[in-house]
């Protein structure tokens, strides 16, 4: 004969842990505030690409000035920050409508290879940043000659 429980699921666990019903109500919290939350994307865009020699990197960060752009190599990690601040305004005048972000940035990347520090180049024109980092020579593959005996 098959025995039946007329009791749900949730009533017919062995034990009851506190532990658990803490982790459940977290997750339950976690998952409110991610919906509620907009993703921000990642800022600034970056498009990358790369070959044996070099890592290319381009960001886009318009209105900046060259001085308030800073990019730091360390190994194979490369950090991006930089600083728009705020249009003063004159006497008498309020914004209307003010969309364009003000304030730091700061974006960090891992590339695929370590960097030669002393070869990496950049430039900024017309609100596009360019880096190219070329590859260290210590981490370039070195094809082995196999000799025949």
């Amino acid at each position: 004969m098959v025995s039946r429980s007329y009791y749900p699921t949730a009533f017919r666990s062995r034990t009851w842990s506190p532990f658990g019903e803490l982790q459940q109500m977290q997750d339950e919290v976690g998952r409110l505030f991610s919906q509620a939350l907009p993703q921000l994307p990642d800022y600034p865009p970056i498009n990358v690409w790369s070959n044996e020699d070099e890592v290319t990197v381009q960001a886009e960060a318009p209105g900046y000035e060259a001085d308030d752009l800073q990019i730091t190599v360390v190994q194979n990690t490369l950090t991006l920050r930089g600083e728009r601040k705020p249009e003063p305004l004159r006497n008498g005048e309020v914004y209307h409508r003010r969309e364009r972000p003000t304030g730091r940035f700061v974006r960090t990347l891992e590339l695929p290879f370590e960097v030669d520090n002393e070869k990496v180049e950049a430039q900024y024109q017309a609100g596009i940043l360019s880096v190219r980092l070329p590859r260290s020579e210590a981490h370039k593959p070195k094809r082995i000659c196999v000799k025949a005996s």
